[in-house]
């Protein structure tokens, strides 16, 4: 009877096994399919590629970069920036050329213009709020022992 059961669960912990590493190998392909190889005249090219694929947000995926997107528009605009490079376009002109096709929302780090400058003054708002909170707790309390020490 022991054997019996320990055999049950010897299958069927191996056919499970069998399931998740099916799985496992469609990620792989996916994963394949999003760092297709790109072949380049010079090395300098190919560290500039991976790192704008790096540095450039996929329009669809929203908080995946064009590396790690497996989205249909995130292969086009890899393949586009192939291109690119290939043409011999500057990482400015790439990234300016993206931003004016995609909007500015394909751009990992905005420039400061009035549209972001609220994206780059809020943090520091709210840091310099919670220095003054931090530092008007330590005063009060500072205030509080010397009044207990009295």
């Amino acid at each position: 009877m022991m054997l019996r059961a320990f055999l049950v669960t010897a299958i069927f912990l191996l056919s499970l096994s069998g399931f998740t590493s099916a799985a496992d190998s469609g990620g792989l392909a996916n994963q394949d399919s999003a760092n297709e190889l790109k072949v380049f005249s010079d090395p300098d090219m190919r560290q500039r590629y991976y790192g704008l694929i790096a540095e450039l947000r996929c329009p669809k995926c929203q908080n995946q970069n064009l590396a790690d997107s497996d989205a249909p528009i995130a292969t086009d605009l890899r393949n586009e920036l192939y291109l690119l490079i290939n043409d011999n376009y500057s990482d400015a002109d790439i990234l300016e050329f993206m931003a004016s096709r995609y909007g500015e929302f394909v751009l990992y780090s905005p420039p400061v213009n009035s549209v972001t400058a609220v994206l780059w003054i809020i943090p520091a708002g709210l840091g310099l709020l919670g220095f003054a909170i931090v530092a008007f707790i330590l005063w009060r309390n500072q205030e509080d022992d010397e009044a207990s020490n009295v």
